[in-house]
């Protein structure tokens, strides 16, 4: 397994991050034996949010106390005021049960905060590293623009961005981009939501960039670990490999919904994050989980869309939404009278 630096950070950690979104979704006592089998695995970097619910709450007593010094703590706030931004970081601190947080992030930002632009945000990171109550200021982003004017700036220590090896070539720059200015570059939605199956493909891909943290999603014990077996055996980038990713990429090339769920909520009660990429999910992951009565009823909401399009101006990718969740609701149909194989 390779060490990565972040950049001017200095933090060294194994290219193999663990991404605490997830573990929303399962109980504290189980968070924290997962949090913890991740770090004797030989994970390093943890990476949460304020916007995770929960999750600060299990990251905090998964390693308070004698572990606290042995961990990075990457978290995230998507205040848009000064004084949402204290609330923020001070939650962060109690919850995670630590007074310094390693890399703070603004969240999914639309914008550059830059000093002096009037709105007081980096003036409140300026302030909180003073303090020392952060170490280093970050970003994430979803906008490849917004993303690389961030690392033009000089002002922000790592940047976290989509990036799997289903990127396009001018995300493929925005790493080399950061490479160049170090600034520390640590990839989400490296199975693109759900969309890549093959983790040591993925994994195989990652390792081609010596700047990058991946931090992977995980719930269930079974895909941790499977992320921990490649500490002593990484994939690496074979013909086989190869080709699969080329497969992959042929295949979903073009516009599909990465499953972010920003576009959420839906005043029409459409699962967007899902039923947008349904047809996707039908041919890549066994059909009967997705043609359940449940989903059948889900993606009937489709019938639903009031055309109000909010969705379309919140998608970090510019999808036409309302259009492609039509698509895949007629795809869906197709395939339940089978008169479209899976």
């Amino acid at each position: 397994m390779n060490d990565v630096t972040l950049g001017r950070t200095g933090i060294t950690v194994p290219q193999n991050g663990f991404g605490a979104l997830p573990i929303q979704r399962i109980s504290k006592p189980d968070a924290v034996r997962l949090l913890r089998r991740a770090f004797d695995g030989g994970m390093r970097f943890f990476d949460t949010a304020r916007a995770y619910s929960d999750s600060e709450e299990k990251v905090g007593e998964a390693f308070a106390g004698g572990l606290r010094d042995e961990v990075v703590l990457a978290t995230k706030t998507a205040a848009r005021t000064p004084a949402e931004f204290r609330e923020h970081l001070d939650t962060s601190l109690r919850l995670l049960r630590t007074d310094r947080i390693d890399v703070y992030q603004f969240h999914c930002v639309g914008q550059c905060w830059r000093p002096g632009d009037g709105s007081g945000m980096y003036e409140e990171m300026l302030a909180a590293k003073a303090a020392g109550k952060i170490l280093h200021i970050s970003v994430t982003a979803h906008l490849v623009a917004v993303a690389e004017e961030c690392v033009d700036s000089g002002l922000y220590e790592t940047l976290q961005f989509p990036f799997s090896y289903l990127a396009a070539e001018r995300e493929i720059a925005l790493v080399r981009q950061c490479a160049d200015a170090n600034v520390g570059f640590i990839a989400m939605k490296g199975l693109a939501g759900g969309l890549i199956t093959r983790s040591d493909a993925a994994m195989a891909f990652i390792a081609q960039f010596p700047n990058v943290v991946p931090i992977w999603g995980v719930q269930r014990e079974r895909e941790l670990d499977e992320w921990l077996s490649y500490m002593a055996d990484t994939p690496v980038m074979t013909p086989e490999l190869a080709a699969l990713v080329e497969a992959d990429r042929r295949e979903l090339s073009g516009s599909f919904c990465r499953g972010c769920g920003y576009c959420m909520p839906c005043p029409a009660g459409i699962q967007i994050n899902n039923c947008a990429r349904m047809s996707l999910m039908l041919r890549r992951a066994p059909s009967v989980n997705w043609l359940t009565p449940a989903w059948q009823a889900e993606m009937a909401r489709i019938d639903r869309c009031l055309d109000c399009r909010r969705c379309v101006s919140r998608c970090p990718y510019g999808l036409d939404t309302p259009a492609l969740l039509r698509a895949n609701l007629a795809d869906y149909r197709s395939v339940l009278a089978g008169k479209t194989p899976v």
